[in-house]
């Protein structure tokens, strides 16, 4: 092949697969669920080809769906010339193992998560967001390691956590790798494990320095797709990456916003969540996730278009839970409420969660952006000390700091010194309460 060459590589075709037990109460739909697989699998670069799925009674032991499914299936496969099919749900080491026998080798065998996996492969741009995609793709894949597994990797000819050319599933850990036997691929993990905890110590390094500066931290966070890093590129000016896809977000971002008074607050972007979110990766990503446990408020952003609306809500608000996030102000944030009309507009009482306030805005064209922000400084406001402070006027440096890091109501020149009524956060209370008057 000479320089000149372009090769245009067909995308994968690929065959979706649902199954939904009796009994089960599912976040979403059935129907939705597998329109949500089918974004996922465009968004990894597949073209979708058919869809199947079934009332069960109970999650088959060996092949999940049934014998008879599984044959049914196979026929469909064969008709769209299908070369990928991919499971709506987590399949077990066992289910795995049983399917790749029943379909054959010709086809490539896929779950929710494997999938999930791959796509945020292709988002990791840093080294921490690598790390994390790869020590999740090991520990989904260990428990998993077949002949088939093997065979793919051969034909992948290898890869990166940013790409290659294996195909969806395959990137992240290149050949040589899927090939190591258990113990090399533990001992993997255990370094991965252990890059992560430095990178999870410069971290937090980093976060004790900005409290020591006492800027409050506002994390956004949401479900995949909900208009997230919009929201930030609109209240910050900043360019990172828009994109009308699941997960185009991975590595967190944070930015110096501007507050109504003239506070200053750090915006920090987060990785979008979804319902069936692998556990792996919520592991994988604690030290990322961690911004959002230490905020001091958190903005839940919403689709407010999407008729999964509630659901998505529901579907954070879980893994917020599995977080351990500490009870602070939470507002949720109604987007894209330009695509619908105002009778439309879901509320609070619709969202059955416990939030400080919640707004309507349009991330794209600005609608509500103001009155969020004031929003956001009565919820810092709330958990603040009301105080007056006598500083001297040698002590400038902590009366602009008081500016800069909380709301300053009002401020008074006297003969003994300037003072300064202000809203100020528990913390910097206790750093200056020797001036308060």
């Amino acid at each position: 092949m000479t320089e000149h060459q372009i090769v245009n590589y067909d995308p994968e075709r690929a065959y979706l697969v649902g199954a939904n037990p009796k009994g089960s109460i599912p976040l979403l739909p059935i129907e939705d669920s597998l329109d949500e697989l089918a974004l996922l699998a465009r968004t990894a670069g597949m073209t979708v080809v058919g869809r199947s799925w079934q009332n069960v009674q109970q999650i088959d032991p060996a092949t999940f769906i049934g014998s008879g499914k599984v044959e049914e299936i196979r026929e469909d496969v064969e008709a769209t010339d299908a070369q990928v099919i991919i499971f709506d749900d987590e399949l077990s080491p066992r289910h795995q193992r049983e399917l790749e026998k029943r379909f054959g080798e010709q086809y490539k065998l896929l779950d929710r998560s494997a999938l999930i996996l791959d796509i945020f492969a292709q988002h990791a741009h840093t080294r921490e967001g690598t790390l994390q995609v790869e020590l999740a793709q090991y520990e989904y894949r260990l428990p998993r390691l077949t002949r088939q597994w093997t065979h793919l990797a051969r034909q992948a000819g290898g890869g990166s956590a940013r790409g290659g050319t294996g195909g969806v599933g395959l990137r992240g850990p290149g050949e040589t790798q899927l090939e190591v036997d258990r113990r090399e691929i533990g001992r993997k993990i255990s370094k991965l494990k252990v890059d992560l905890e430095n990178v999870r110590a410069h971290r937090g390094r980093y976060r004790e320095q900005r409290t020591r500066a006492r800027i409050p931290v506002i994390a956004l966070v949401g479900y995949t797709n909900a208009g997230k890093s919009t929201l930030f590129r609109s209240l910050t000016g900043s360019d990172v990456y828009v994109a009308d896809q699941l997960f185009a977000t991975l590595d967190p971002t944070t930015r110096r916003v501007e507050l109504p008074s003239g506070r200053h607050v750090l915006l920090t972007d987060t990785v979008g969540f979804i319902q069936k979110l692998p556990t792996t990766l919520i592991a994988a990503f604690r030290a990322t996730l961690e911004e959002v446990t230490e905020a001091d408020v958190i903005l839940h952003v919403v689709d407010a278009s999407h008729h999964n609306v509630l659901q998505h809500i529901e579907a954070v608000e879980d893994t917020l839970a599995e977080l351990d996030v500490p009870p602070v102000p939470e507002l949720l944030v109604w987007n894209k409420v330009d695509l619908i009309e105002e009778s439309e507009r879901p509320t609070l009482d619709d969202a059955d969660e416990e939030y400080a306030a919640s707004a309507y805005i349009s991330a794209l064209t600005g609608e509500g952006l103001e009155h969020l922000l004031e929003q956001i400084e009565n919820a810092i406001a709330r958990s603040a000390y009301h105080v007056r402070f006598l500083l001297p006027y040698d002590r400038g440096e902590v009366i602009s700091h008081l500016h800069e890091t909380s709301t300053v109501e009002s401020q008074e020149h006297t003969e003994d010194g300037v003072i300064i009524t202000t809203q100020i956060s528990p913390d910097l209370y206790e750093r200056y309460k020797e001036y308060e008057i």
